[in-house]
């Protein structure tokens, strides 16, 4: 049972709830015999006021600057980040940054072009003081959580799964240009956002898994928006029921809440996890002050929730098992029916096939990564599989543990050979599976998955291709007993398992003499080692005056995933290219999208050059000269960009590229009803892109020409509405609003990008 308050609460010594309202004060009073109680003082007891209090360098509390104890990064993004920050100054790492490589350890195209990244971080780490993770030995929010987490800190990655509150540390995930700032001594500029209590009762029943409780919490929040941006602290006496490893498994997937971090009481159990990975002192306790005023509360009885799975294409979409194969038919239906929007009806697609003699069947298993891959996970799932088999027909299963020291003690305590035996496939760490780089389903498969999403396309499939295939997301428990049944789709609670919970061991060997850690110790003699694939990031030029918008793709989804707006998977061998790597924007929503951008593009560098526009771009004299007819412009001195419409566009990952490739094909703007996360409208910002928001109907259409006069000084003079006019359309007049701005990210657009505005 999932409950959400309408009003904010009080609560009061971390247990009893007051809901807020005009005799909340009193009942306050009352109960702890006190009449000092202000409901603006109470917000300062939350813990996450108080760890961002400590990080803040503003000297004001509303509108916050940060500054991150750690950095933390992959190598899908690692390369971007350390070139843009090379171009604006880099001369050393200021605080402990890791550099993992477990993203891209098992991609199979692109020639040299992994290893060359390897080696690229390699050499920076040597360079610039910082940790580098040598593939298959960590995925990167294990490694974090093992070596790099602390009570009461705060950790920047760029990755979206960057949450680690089960371990008492604020961890965000944001794009690259985010952790530049932080590289180059800067700051993460934020209001103090909103902080919503996650009151947990009760103790979770047999066969449940932390899957199944982070599911139940994002059909709750998800579609109403009631987390986003904010931070979920979780408190309440159903905690201290909960091992590390599930706290730490339901906390990794508030990210797909749209929160903006998350925070946990800490008690002697994260003490013993501390201890146990030999850094005793990292830990602290922590828990809110006895009257502590929150924005919100989802309550829940951890009794109450069954074996969930999240049906096709997001993790909200999400039903008890036992629901789905009760109403097997009329499920499927309404998965259909919105699987349509998301494909834009390109392509068939159903999932009635899957269903035989009443029951559903899949075809894949995968318990993989940050969210799959931890100890018990991969133990309690052991245990419901022990004395089956996974059959000899379509049904596989695939074991990635989430960390090389945690491998060691599954090998030790005779788990991989009762998984092997069963007719697992274990493999080493890799978060391939979670975003399309591994263990793609074949075409028209289904797999279910413990791992974090299941968008359109993430599992590697390319609609564009005629391919199609989905992901359900399961607790590793209920997969297992899937696989038990050879496929049949089957709830853990339905398998009679004893859970032996063995303890788990952890050997510092493993890292000791392999991972290299240079923290704060450059040497400015090495030389980074550039691969061929390396390229640098192409100039862009600063905002004129007035802008020309050509709009090159119009997206009415619901939501648009960072994955529509550049996909992961086989673009990974591109990920240091920036204009290889452009070619792919949009290729699985629109794949007409470069195409037309670089039309336009093409008219831009011809005005950078001082060339002919017109012989360019044939189309624009007729939008020169009815500009001409209305305004008095320079022409030569206005830029020419595209744009693109998107709902909501920017769930999901936070790599920056979803912005950069718009950018570097001549990208200036996006326009939206609204931004799905912080995380993209900053990068949008942090490349020197508009990130526009239209309130009402939308007034014009793709391939339309937008003009927009004087946006340098609505931007300088932080002006909330912009008038914009449709030129092709009589000059039809629409307003558009940028939302609010820091002063910074206000030069930074103007400049063009992050990288020109530490240039200056």
């Amino acid at each position: 049972m999932i409950k959400l308050y309408d009003k904010g609460v009080y609560l009061i010594n971390g247990r009893e709830i007051i809901e807020d309202s005009p005799q909340a004060i009193l009942a306050v009073s009352q109960k702890i015999g006190s009449d000092n109680i202000d409901k603006d003082k109470a917000r300062y007891g939350t813990m996450a006021y108080k760890i961002l209090k400590k990080h803040n360098t503003s000297g004001s509390m509303t509108n916050l600057k940060i500054k991150f104890d750690r950095l933390i990064s992959h190598d899908i993004t690692y390369v971007g980040i350390i070139q843009t920050a090379r171009a604006s100054g880099l001369l050393k790492f200021p605080v402990p940054y890791v550099l993992t490589n477990c993203h891209n350890s098992l991609c199979a195209v692109g020639g040299t072009i992994n290893e060359d990244d390897h080696m690229f971080g390699l050499s920076a780490a040597k360079k610039y003081g910082g940790i580098y993770v040598p593939a298959h030995q960590a995925v990167i929010h294990q490694y974090a959580r093992e070596m790099m987490a602390e009570t009461g800190s705060m950790i920047l990655g760029s990755d979206s799964h960057t949450r680690y509150g089960a371990l008492g540390t604020m961890a965000m995930g944001e794009g690259g240009p985010e952790l530049v700032k932080q590289l180059l001594e800067k700051t993460y500029d934020i209001p103090m956002p909103k902080v919503v209590a996650v009151y947990l009762t009760g103790s979770p029943r047999k066969g449940v898994g932390p899957q199944d409780i982070a599911l139940s919490i994002i059909k709750a929040v998800f579609k109403n928006g009631y987390v986003n941006n904010k931070v979920m602290e979780f408190v309440g006496d159903g905690i201290k029921n909960l091992s590390m490893d599930y706290r730490i498994g339901i906390d990794v997937m508030t990210t797909e809440t749209t929160c903006l971090s998350s925070i946990w009481v800490t008690d002697d159990m994260v003490r013993e996890y501390y201890d146990l990975h030999n850094r005793s002192e990292a830990f602290k306790y922590i828990r809110p002050e006895s009257v502590t005023y929150y924005e919100g509360m989802v309550y829940v009885d951890l009794s109450q929730i069954k074996p969930m799975i999240a049906m096709p294409f997001h993790p909200s979409n999400a039903y008890t098992i036992d629901e789905l194969n009760a109403n097997l038919y009329d499920i499927l239906d309404e998965v259909e029916k919105n699987a349509l929007i998301s494909l834009d009806n390109k392509i068939k697609y159903t999932l009635k096939d899957k269903i035989k003699n009443n029951k559903l069947y899949v075809e894949q298993g995968t318990i993989a990564g940050c969210a799959g891959g931890s100890f018990e996970n991969i133990c309690d799932a052991t245990d419901i599989l022990n004395g089956s088999f996974t059959g000899s027909d379509e049904f596989s299963l695939s074991v990635y543990p989430a960390s090389q020291p945690i491998f060691m003690e599954l090998i030790k305590n005779g788990v991989v050979a009762k998984l092997t035996a069963a007719g697992a496939s274990i493999r080493t760490a890799f978060c391939g599976p979670c975003f399309g780089a591994g263990d793609t389903p074949a075409n028209n498969g289904l797999s279910i998955r413990h791992t974090t999403r299941n968008f359109p396309n993430r599992e590697g499939s390319k609609i564009t291709n005629g391919q199609i295939a989905s992901v359900a997301l399961m607790d590793a428990r209920s997969i297992a007993a899937t696989a038990a049944n050879k496929g049949y789709l089957t709830s853990a609670e339905d398998i009679d398992a004893k859970f032996g919970k063995p303890k788990y061991f952890y050997d510092s060997r493993i890292y000791e003499n392999r991972v290299y850690d240079g923290t704060l110790k450059p040497d400015s003699n090495i030389e980074l080692k550039m691969g061929p694939g390396i390229v640098d990031w192409p100039k862009m030029s600063e905002l004129t005056d007035d802008i020309i918008l050509k709009v090159v793709s119009v997206i009415h989804d619901p939501v648009t995933t960072t994955d529509e707006l550049i996909p992961s998977g086989e673009t990974s061998s591109y990920r240091s290219n920036p204009l290889g790597l452009a070619e792919y924007t949009l290729s699985r929503k629109d794949p007409e999208y470069v195409g037309r951008a670089k039309e336009v593009h093409i008219a831009e560098k011809a005005r950078l050059a001082g060339k002919d526009i017109i012989k360019a771009n044939p189309e624009l004299l007729k939008v020169y000269k009815t500009l001409k007819e209305n305004f008095d412009i320079d022409m030569e001195n206005t830029q020419i960009g595209t744009t693109i419409y998107a709902v909501k566009p920017g769930d999901g990952s936070a790599r920056e590229q979803a912005a950069s490739c718009q950018k570097v094909l001549g990208g200036y703007a996006n326009i939206a009803k609204e931004y799905a996360t912080k995380r993209y409208r900053s990068n949008l910002i942090n490349w020197g892109m508009l990130p526009f928001v239209l309130d009402g109907d939308l007034p014009f259409d793709k391939d339309d020409y937008i003009f927009i006069k004087d946006i340098k000084n609505a931007v300088e003079n932080k002006s909330d509405k912009i008038k914009a006019y449709v030129v092709n359309k009589g000059m039809k007049e629409f307003v558009l609003s940028l939302g609010e701005l820091t002063d910074d990210e206000r030069t930074i657009i103007l400049k063009g990008c992050l990288i020109n505005y530490y240039k200056d």
